[in-house]
């Protein structure tokens, strides 16, 4: 299952360049995983200051 981004979410990017398949970008509101590219690493949610990344 894919990880997936909360509320939390301060965008700060830094989740976006860790991530190996490029599966995340900037939303309307804060960064956003596709679930169909997302590759399960968790490498995302190591990174986040905030604990927003938790698995789908």
């Amino acid at each position: 299952m894919a990880y997936v981004i909360s509320d939390e979410c301060i965008s700060c990017g830094s989740c976006e360049g860790e991530c190996p398949v490029g599966a995340i970008s900037q939303g309307s509101d804060h960064y956003e995983i596709n679930p169909d590219a997302c590759i399960d690493c968790g490498t995302c949610a190591g990174v986040c200051p905030t604990g927003a990344i938790k698995e789908g």
